[in-house]
């Protein structure tokens, strides 16, 4: 073997572990996730840093590694069929052809993906220095690659600066989330709170807040012993006052501002003790509030109470910060929570449920699927689909239920039992 065959040999030898490089830089740094390197960079990892920011410039770190990819495969196809053309002649193309084909396949583009793709991360990571260097000397024609590549999908009436929006992003956070489905119960647990989480900026305080007939409320106007008393019966720790008309409130009585008052005389209830001197302004909110907006506003005021209104500026509820963090992490329950009846579930499968239940919490604990968008209770969606009140004793089949009134007072449905179609199916 003379100089020059070895040397072209050895050039295609080295021709090739650069494309294997490339190849295996360009998956590498596609796959790496953002979220670890970012955690990486906080950590002082520069090189973490440095991947992140070549991937916010996908387009030229792209356009770069391609460039040195197809110079460097060329190149080698050339040198090999330069080569066995003086050896063979002209036989010599079409093994050359075969041979860098089967050589390019195997060792630039699948081993080195295979490789890559397996440690997304620490490949992205050892490479990063290298291939910022690389795109910064390619910079130039990466350009003039990308404006041309530009000018032709324009043509083609494609847009190349889109991207993903919000929602786009949104979406593809909930489909992570939903890709993990294996790890028991302590993991699905896990799931439904990120799910609560996406879903605070789409919930309006409406549908979560407890209705005004279920609100404790004190006439700022009785006496006080029997203010005390009801305090007292009362589990709550911030209880609005009205005077007058319940929807007429004007305070908050906080239960430790009323024992400080009493605490201040003497540990002795004063009759000349004006409950409203010692109530907090009440907080009015309007119901359209999305629960995200609350939630910042509850931290913002450093508030945790708020009243409901709707556009006409009548009373409708209450919605507390312990409502919204119920609404990502489950029931809060503490000694003095009272056990509200509102769903029962039955020996046949049936669900007995009372018709201020919401739907919500219904589709959290059974895991069903009722659409929450029209109404906020179950008794709101069974008015909505019947179109017309419904009597004791009707049902009404929709969205894989049989729905079945068992109790009414005056317009309102207060009890209602909910059979699944598919277990009366297989009953």
């Amino acid at each position: 073997m003379d100089t020059h065959l070895a040397l072209t040999i050895g050039g295609i030898f080295i021709l090739l572990l650069l494309s294997g490089f490339f190849s295996g830089s360009e998956t590498a740094l596609t796959a790496a996730s953002e979220a670890r390197l970012s955690q990486l960079a906080r950590k002082g990892n520069d090189a973490a840093a440095m991947v992140i920011s070549l991937k916010r410039r996908s387009d030229r770190m792209i356009g770069a590694i391609l460039i040195g990819n197809n110079v460097v495969n060329i190149f080698a196809s050339a040198l090999a069929t330069s080569t066995l053309i003086s050896l063979f002649g002209e036989s010599g193309v079409a093994m050359a052809t075969i041979g860098m084909t089967v050589v390019v396949v195997i060792f630039g583009e699948v081993l080195p993906k295979t490789f890559a793709i397996n440690r997304p991360d620490q490949t992205a990571v050892a490479v990063g220095p290298v291939i910022r260097a690389l795109v910064w000397v390619l910079t130039p024609l990466s350009i003039t690659v990308q404006v041309l590549v530009t000018g032709v999908l324009r043509l083609c009436g494609v847009s190349v600066n889109a991207g993903l929006g919000h929602d786009e992003r949104e979406e593809e956070l909930r489909g992570l989330i939903e890709m993990h489905a294996d790890g028991g119960a302590e993991v699905e647990h896990e799931r439904a709170m990120l799910r609560s989480i996406l879903d605070l900026a789409d919930v309006e305080v409406s549908e979560i807040m407890t209705h005004r007939r279920n609100v404790r409320m004190l006439d700022a106007d009785a006496p006080l012993a029997e203010l005390l008393e009801q305090v007292l019966d009362s589990p709550f720790t911030r209880i609005p006052l009205y005077k007058g008309e319940s929807d007429n409130i004007v305070g908050i009585l906080h239960v430790k501002a009323l024992l400080r008052a009493i605490r201040a005389h003497g540990g002795s209830a004063p009759e000349d003790l004006k409950i409203l001197e010692i109530a907090n302004d009440p907080w009015f909110i309007p119901d359209t509030s999305t629960l995200l907006d609350q939630l910042q506003a509850f931290r913002e005021r450093r508030e945790h109470f708020a009243l409901v209104v709707d556009e006409y500026g009548s009373f409708m509820g209450v919605v507390t910060l312990e409502d919204i963090l119920e609404e990502i992490v489950g029931d809060i329950l503490d000694e003095h929570d009272v056990a509200v009846a509102g769903v029962r579930v039955q020996t046949d499968g049936s669900v007995v449920v009372n018709g201020t239940v919401t739907l919500r919490d219904l589709n959290r604990e059974f895991g069903w699927t009722l659409p929450d968008e029209e109404a906020s209770t179950i008794a709101g969606l069974v008015l909505h689909e019947a179109r017309r009140i419904p009597d004791v004793g009707q049902e009404f089949v929709f969205y894989g239920f049989r729905f079945r009134i068992l109790r009414r007072q005056r317009n309102q449905i207060t009890l209602l039992r909910l059979t699944s179609l598919d277990n009366s199916a297989s009953a």
